[in-house]
């Protein structure tokens, strides 16, 4: 059996102005952290064996995670489209807030990039199943998705399009 897997396809390059900002700030801070993290790791490496100091161990490891996220954003905030007109439109387009209502429950989501997804807070990838449904539709209309083999249909409220996040 291979190990090879096909690599994921690529999110939709769309963000806020506030998720840029956001990733900006994330990259400059990642810089000042691993400049502390360097200086540890020199420190550590100092310290004589190296394969059974575990300060340095950890160290290598913390500098390998900041050195690969630095390398994403490094990649990602270039190619990345910044969506920061708000929409004064009747239908469902990036940045909006829509409240949805299932036959059990009513439930506010909001359209935001694959860089800024948070479900604690509602915020879902204009790549998901459920914004791609709803994209283009207006207020009254339903969207039916399927969701590991179930059929769920919302109908939408309310939409809006929030200034800030």
């Amino acid at each position: 059996m291979s190990r090879y897997r096909p690599p994921q396809p690529k999110s939709s390059p769309y963000i806020t102005r506030h998720g840029f900002e956001r990733l900006q700030h994330e990259e400059k801070e990642l810089w000042v952290r691993r400049k502390v993290v360097t200086a540890a790791l020199h420190e550590a490496a100092a310290e004589g064996d190296r394969s059974e100091n575990a300060e340095y161990q950890y160290r290598k490891k913390e500098l390998r995670e900041l050195d690969r996220r630095i390398r994403y954003l490094q990649k990602r905030i270039p190619d990345l489209t910044v969506i920061d007109r708000r929409a004064d439109s009747d239908a469902i387009f990036f940045g909006a807030e829509v409240e949805l209502e299932s036959d059990t429950d009513t439930m506010m989501v909001r359209i935001v990039g694959a860089d800024e997804i948070n479900p604690a807070r509602r915020h879902i990838s204009i790549d998901s199943p459920l914004a791609r449904a709803l994209l283009k539709k207006q207020v009254d209309d339903d969207v039916t998705i399927q969701v590991e083999g179930k059929s769920l249909t919302y109908s939408v409220l309310r939409l809006s399009y929030p200034e800030q996040d």
